[in-house]
């Protein structure tokens, strides 16, 4: 079993990719979309942070988040989102045939891979990189021709916001090796 190590900074901003069990593409419909939203309020409530950037897309997410001061505990929040999405769609998308013994044994649904994939973001450039990956991901994966055409992204808010424009990531380069997670 290998060990897993997390980086625990209070006050942390984190970049963060959770995955689908199995890579199914169910995050963007509609009920998934509703239960992660209401999700993430419930333990932004009792869990503060602020989502720095967000992309959903059919089989996993990017996000980045930056906790408080003094809290690091990022894995309580992803525990809870992902418990909490579960328990409002598992209904309709568990898999029996997916379970294994050792699922059942960790009460594990079929919803969600077992772990994420996060990293410490470590100074302005790395955040602007994250940020930009991330906003550029549905195209990456063909989903859309232009970056603006994915309803399910922080990118809405960027340009709202005038940090980026509209056609930002036109003619964005993929960078061979770029994989942040994936």
């Amino acid at each position: 079993m290998p060990n897993y190590r997390r980086a625990k900074v209070p006050g942390g901003t984190y970049f963060f990719t959770a995955n689908t069990y199995r890579r199914q593409a169910f995050l963007t419909d509609a009920d998934v979309r509703a239960a992660l939203r209401d999700a993430i309020g419930t333990i932004r409530h009792t869990h503060p942070f602020r989502i720095d950037a967000w992309v959903l897309l059919p089989d996993h997410l990017h996000a980045l988040w930056t906790l408080p001061p003094d809290d690091h505990d990022f894995s309580h929040r992803w525990r809870v989102i992902k418990r909490l999405v579960t328990q409002g769609c598992g209904a309709r998308l568990h898999r029996p045939e997916w379970s294994t013994e050792r699922r059942r044994q960790r009460h594990q649904s079929t919803l969600w891979q077992h772990r994420f994939w996060e990293h410490l973001i470590r100074d302005e450039d790395d955040f602007n990189r994250h940020v930009d990956y991330l906003h550029w991901n549905p195209v990456k994966h063909g989903y859309v021709e232009s970056v603006k055409d994915w309803p399910y992204s922080s990118f809405h808010r960027y340009v709202k916001w005038g940090l980026l424009p509209l056609d930002w990531g036109s003619a964005m380069p993929l960078v061979d090796g770029d994989t942040f997670g994936e």
